[in-house]
């Protein structure tokens, strides 16, 4: 009996330690980088542009090699990622804006309706804490989609994409509140000289003012970690931080740019290819990016100064693959590697991004996973880290079982885009293999080609005409994939929806 009761005792005292043990819910860090290519960080390769922070946090966690965003450019990227639903059901599939360019329009992109249920949402309904800091683009002042009425306690940045094309605008927002910047004056975020301006300093002068708002944002979000950790230590949170970096136009801290060698630019940027010119266009485009690397090093070291370090999950990904225009010389850097495209089109440098995820004690160091993954998987991955049960009708799947290695990965037997804009798009992967797009539906119709990625990841080689059987599963998918939308029509295809 004193052996039982010993024995209990010990089974008590070890139940005990195990569930004093047990992690806490983490904070959760979701960082969405604005154009950032599959090949811009160091941990995919980036020989040029150093990125300290996020490097190290790929060597201390994992590493994404098959991920993919949700659409190749700004807002219906985001709208899938709050809703985990892909662009053939999310309510926001375009960039379809709100108001002009003139400093008194109407600021915003068409709102998520009130009904969706954003990933902020189920967050708050867990207990947490809820802030975004960066570009929101769903939404603008009052409307259904301002992030105050999405599940977000609070919000500092721009509501709207088209003042985001200027790092020093006249104003961010506060929540419902204009924060004004009174260091910069008002100028047109598009400009275009025909001459070079005779020094830096007179492009500065032109083209820049006294308040950089990322870092107004930055400092925001920092200042936000600290008096949560003060005021609410034993609540969880959540801060989903929208950078606008390296989405042009060109505009840097001179330190940032200053850091990369002078004779990587011959001649200036007039900005014949859109937004702003700039004396110094390569150098300013690997100074904003490591001006973002610095800023995922800040947020690192608020979490740790708040005693948070050891508990705090961050995800590391981008909306898009890198632009086309502004300046951007992808060619230079490497970008996008031997993928084919860039952002606005859906072959895969518009979409392939990278993606880097960082738990300590949770997940191993220096990991990498070739699972083919999508933005709105981390909706739901998100929210089962958090301690809630995977929700029912999302197009995403949770990747935690990859992330932790326990259990058992569900997978996409197929990964489904549409873009509405410009020549009208839409793609499919199957079985991470086969990739069907037709890449004009506006004039070409339904026109498919056909890429075996295994073998071709640059997508060279149409093999249409030769499978098929893999030509008409594809075109099978792309109809059941989608139900067509008011707001973002594709007439091409919506007939065939409504068959």
């Amino acid at each position: 009996m004193r052996f039982l009761g010993l024995f209990l005792l010990g089974a008590a005292l070890l139940a005990s330690r195990a569930q004093a043990g047990a992690p806490e819910r983490p904070n959760i860090i979701l960082v969405l980088a604005d154009d950032l290519g599959l090949h811009e960080l160091g941990a995919y390769g980036q020989e040029k542009i150093r990125t300290p922070n996020i490097d190290r946090l790929a060597r201390e966690g994992m590493r994404f090699t098959r991920f993919y965003s949700a659409s190749t450019v700004c807002a219906p990227a985001r709208a899938c990622l709050m809703t985990g639903l892909h662009t053939g059901h999310a309510p926001i599939r375009g960039n379809k804006e709100g108001g002009g360019w003139g400093p008194e329009e109407p600021e915003g992109q068409n709102p998520l309706p009130a009904e969706s249920v954003t990933l902020a949402e189920r967050l708050k309904d867990l207990g947490y804490a809820t802030a975004v800091f960066g570009k929101w683009g769903l939404g603008g002042p009052g409307s259904t989609g301002q992030p105050n009425f999405q599940g977000f306690d609070h919000f500092y940045g721009y509501l709207c994409q088209r003042v985001a094309h200027n790092y020093y605008p006249t104003h961010l927002w506060r929540n419902h509140d204009v924060d004004v910047l009174h260091n910069n004056d008002y100028f047109r975020a598009h400009q275009r000289i025909e001459e070079p301006l005779a020094t830096d300093a007179e492009y500065a002068r032109r083209y820049s003012g006294g308040d950089y708002a990322p870092e107004e944002i930055a400092s925001e979000a920092e200042r936000w970690i600290a008096t949560h950790a003060e005021q609410r230590s034993g609540e969880p949170f959540f801060i989903y931080y929208a950078s606008i970096i390296p989405h042009v136009a060109l505009q840097a801290p001179e330190a940032f740019v200053d850091a990369y060698p002078r004779d990587w630019d011959p001649g200036p940027y007039l900005g014949d290819r859109g937004y702003l010119p700039n004396p110094r266009p390569r150098a300013t485009y690997a100074g904003m990016i490591s001006f973002l690397d610095s800023v995922v090093g800040r947020l690192r070291a608020a979490v740790e100064a708040a005693g948070a370090g050891d508990n705090t999950l961050i995800l590391i990904t981008s909306d898009n693959g890198t632009t086309f225009n502004g300046g951007v010389d992808r060619a230079f850097f490497g970008s996008l590697g031997d993928l084919r495209g860039f952002k606005t089109n859906l072959y895969e440098g518009g979409i392939r991004v990278p993606m880097i995820a960082w738990w300590p004690g949770r997940i191993a160091p220096g990991t990498t996973t070739d699972l083919v993954a999508q933005l709105p998987d981390l909706h739901p991955t998100v929210v089962e880290a958090a301690g809630g049960s995977v929700p029912e009708g999302l197009d995403g799947l949770s990747l935690l079982p990859t992330l932790l290695r326990s259990g058992e990965q569900a997978t996409h037997d197929h990964l489904y885009w549409e873009f509405p804009e410009g020549r009208q798009q839409q793609a499919v992967l199957l079985d991470g293999r086969w990739k069907a797009i037709r890449p004009d539906l506006r004039n070409r119709g339904l026109a498919l080609e056909l890429y075996d990625l295994a073998t071709d990841p640059g997508e060279t080689t149409d093999l249409a005409g030769e499978r098929p059987a893999v030509v008409e599963r594809a075109e099978r998918v792309m109809r059941e994939s989608r139900i067509p939308s008011g707001l973002f029509p594709i007439p091409a295809l919506d007939v065939l929806t409504s068959e």
